[in-house]
């Protein structure tokens, strides 16, 4: 258990301290820039080397009249490659990060926050996944709505932190 969190289930503590929106925000902001310049170290060199600039050569306008389909198949079979590479190494980021012993990936960890069950227990890996894809129901709703509401909840609780059953807390 977590030495931030009471005896018995979180939902009843009054010594936890939520973290709300902005922090959470700025974490988010703080993982974003690791993964970008993580994500083009490793993707700009593997592009050159799988002939990302000779496929973008073969659709260039002035080839366009020699276009062939497989070219255009293989650049968009490169992107797909990345693409699904990107969302694995994010997942795993996450998920691998939230459920360690820091309980908060490099972002939560400068902003002083950490992520828990409702009992203020660590959560495991599953459940960090689940927190991850949920993430994905919560960017579907316009606005931003479902993340905006750990700006006014009672636990400040995001809707992927309530399908997940977690909590962001303050250290």
């Amino acid at each position: 258990m977590s030495p931030h969190a009471s005896v018995g289930a979180i939902v009843y503590a009054t010594n936890v301290v939520y973290a709300g929106f902005w922090l959470r925000f700025v974490a988010y902001l703080i993982d974003k820039l690791i993964l970008g310049i993580a994500t083009l170290a490793l993707f700009i060199p593997m592009f050159l080397m799988f002939g990302g600039l000779a496929a973008l050569e073969s659709v260039s306008r002035s080839n366009f009249e020699r276009f062939r389909p497989g070219q255009a198949a293989g650049f968009l079979t490169l992107i797909l490659s990345f693409v699904f590479a990107a969302v694995i190494a994010h997942w795993l980021y996450f998920a691998y990060l939230e459920s360690g012993e820091k309980q908060g990936t490099w972002g939560k960890q400068l902003m002083s926050v950490y992520v828990t069950d409702l009992s203020g227990n660590r959560i495991r890996f599953a459940q960090a996944s689940g927190r991850f894809f949920a993430k994905i129901i919560t960017g579907l709703i316009p606005l931003g709505i479902g993340y905006i509401m750990a700006g006014f909840t009672e636990r400040k609780q995001a809707l992927h932190d309530m399908i997940a059953g977690c909590l962001v807390l303050r250290r």
